[in-house]
C-alpha cells in the first residue's frame, strides 16, 4: 500500500474508485443463502468470494470481525486470509473491530490490527472511545507511526445509541456539549497534526442519525485537514444514497459509504453485478 498516510491513500481511492465500501458480514442466514456452511470454512469461502467481486469494482472493504471471531481460532485464520487477499488486490481494509479500552490493553488491540507485517494487518480499524478519546491515545500514535487509520464511534446508526450519544456534559468548559459532539471535537483536533489534506483519524457518523440533533458541527470536519467519515446505515438499515447530501453537506466529499447486506444478498453469482450497480448509483448521488 506504500508509505503514504492512510488519509492520503483514502483520498486516492475516492478519486479513482469512488466512495463505496463493501461490508463483509457473513451472517449465518447469508451463509445459508449462499449455500455455505456456518463454519470457519464457510466464512472463508464467503469472504474470499466477496473480496474477488470487490477487487477492481470498489477500493474499500470492511470485514465485520465478529462474524469470523465466533468461529474461534479457525475463524481468525479465515479472516487473516480474507484481509491479506483484499490488501494484496490493492483494496483498503477497515477492520470493523470496535475495540475500546485504555493503556496497554487498547494499545495491544491497536497492535493486533495495525502493526505492519502482523497477521491481521489492516489499513484502518474502528475503535470505541467510551472511556474518553484520551483512552485511545496509544492506538492513535500507532496509527500515525505506521501509516494506518482509525475510525472513532461518535454517532452510530443504531437507535439504542441515541440516549448516550446525545447526553450532555455537565460542568467544565464543554458544559452542554453532547457526548457525540465532544468525541467529534477531540478527533478533529487530533487530526490537526496531519499534513495531508485528508486526515487519517476518522469518525463513525451513521446515515440514520441527524448530526444537528446530536449537536455535531459538520463544518468542523472540513479542516484543514479534513476528517474522513465512515457512514454505516445505508441499504438494510434504511438510509438511501439520495440522503447523502442533506445528511452530510460538503462533508460528503470525504464520506465512506458502507453497504453490506443490501449487496451481499445478491448471492455469489450476483454480487459482482450488485457491487457495480451500487457503486454507480452512489456515484450519481455524489456528482
Amino acid at each position: 500500500m506504500g508509505d503514504a498516510s492512510f488519509g492520503s491513500r483514502l483520498a486516492a481511492v475516492f478519486a479513482t474508485r469512488g466512495h463505496l465500501c463493501l461490508g463483509i458480514d457473513p451472517h449465518p442466514y447469508l451463509l445459508a443463502e449462499w449455500g455455505l456452511p456456518d463454519s470457519a470454512d464457510g466464512v472463508l469461502d464467503f469472504g474470499l468470494r466477496a473480496v474477488e467481486a470487490a477487487v477492481d469494482r470498489v477500493g474499500i472493504v470492511k470485514p465485520q470481525v465478529a462474524f469470523f471471531e465466533r468461529h474461534g481460532s479457525a475463524g481468525y485464520a479465515a479472516l487473516e486470509k480474507v484481509i491479506a487477499r483484499a490488501r494484496g488486490g490493492g483494496v483498503l481494509v477497515i477492520a470493523d473491530a470496535k475495540r475500546g479500552d485504555l493503556g496497554s490493553s487498547v494499545e495491544a488491540y491497536g497492535q493486533a490490527w495495525l502493526s505492519p507485517g502482523g497477521a491481521l494487518e489492516s489499513d484502518a480499524m474502528t475503535v470505541s472511545a467510551f472511556q474518553g478519546v484520551g483512552s485511545i491515545a496509544r492506538p492513535i500514535a500507532l496509527a500515525r507511526e505506521s501509516g494506518k487509520g482509525l475510525f472513532v464511534l461518535a454517532a452510530t446508526s443504531n437507535p439504542e445509541g441515541e440516549s448516550v450519544q446525545t447526553a450532555r456534559i455537565r460542568g467544565g468548559e464543554h458544559e452542554g456539549r453532547s457526548v457525540a459532539a465532544e468525541i467529534v471535537s477531540e478527533v478533529v483536533n487530533a487530526n490537526a497534526a496531519d499534513a495531508a489534506p485528508l486526515g487519517s483519524l476518522g469518525l463513525v457518523l451513521g446515515a440514520t442519525v441527524s448530526a444537528k440533533q446530536y449537536g455535531i458541527d459538520l463544518e468542523s470536519l472540513l479542516g484543514p485537514p479534513a476528517t474522513p467519515v465512515l457512514a454505516p446505515g445505508f441499504g438494510h438499515q434504511g438510509a438511501q444514497f439520495s440522503d447523502i447530501r442533506p445528511l452530510y453537506g460538503e462533508v460528503m466529499a470525504n464520506v465512506i459509504v458502507s453497504a453490506s447486506r443490501s449487496v451481499l444478498k445478491a448471492g455469489p453469482q450476483g454480487i459482482a453485478d450488485a457491487i457495480a450497480r451500487t457503486a454507480g448509483e452512489l456515484a450519481e448521488c455524489l456528482a
